[in-house]
């Protein structure tokens, strides 16, 4: 069962990875780069403090550090654990990917922490914003769609490895957000 799953895994990575054009790298690329999300990051600050105020948003920015690095170590725990290949490293599928990027990364996929930490910020941020910026919730849950969607694009991750990363980082957004609101109480910001 894992086996034939892992099987269709690759088969729908092959198949998207391949929609790709030379005329669509460049875009993906900046989408994949984490240093492209620096002005959404820094629009959700000065949201965050005309929302919230210095207080609340210097705890927030505590709170988002902790959810990012534990997104991000999590992710290496797994892909470690699991050691499942990146498809570039995958010798069954050598010559059938477009790898774009100029190097693979690290040998190993599972989950991708891409998906895993965009999803955390765009669950963990939709939930602080529904109230006052609903379309913006909109708009991070696309953002973190297409982040994600760019590492088959780029030729490093599987499906099953974005899929994996995206319920980790929107479980783990939802948490941190959860904490957050709790520790505002208990501190009486």
């Amino acid at each position: 069962m894992l086996e034939e799953l892992l099987h269709i895994d690759q088969e729908v990575f092959v198949f998207l990875n391949n929609l790709g054009s030379p005329a669509w790298d460049g875009f993906w690329m900046f989408m994949t780069n984490k240093w492209s999300s620096i002005p959404l990051y820094v629009l959700l600050l000065i949201l965050a403090y005309r929302t919230l105020g210095l207080k609340k948003t210097l705890l927030l920015l505590v709170s988002i550090a902790l959810l990012i690095t534990v997104s991000d170590q999590l992710s290496n725990f797994f892909k470690i654990g699991v050691g499942r290949l990146r498809p570039c490293y995958d010798p069954d599928l050598s010559g059938l990917i477009r790898l774009v990027k100029a190097s693979c990364g690290g040998k190993f996929g599972y989950f991708s922490a891409h998906a895993s930490n965009s999803f955390a910020i765009a669950v963990f941020f939709s939930h602080l914003f529904r109230k006052s910026y609903m379309v913006l919730a909109w708009i991070l849950i696309f953002w973190a769609l297409v982040v994600s969607y760019s590492r088959i694009y780029v030729g490093v991750h599987f499906p099953l490895d974005v899929l994996s990363g995206a319920l980790a980082g929107t479980f783990m957004g939802w948490l941190f957000y959860r904490l957050y609101m709790l520790t505002l109480k208990r501190l009486q910001l």
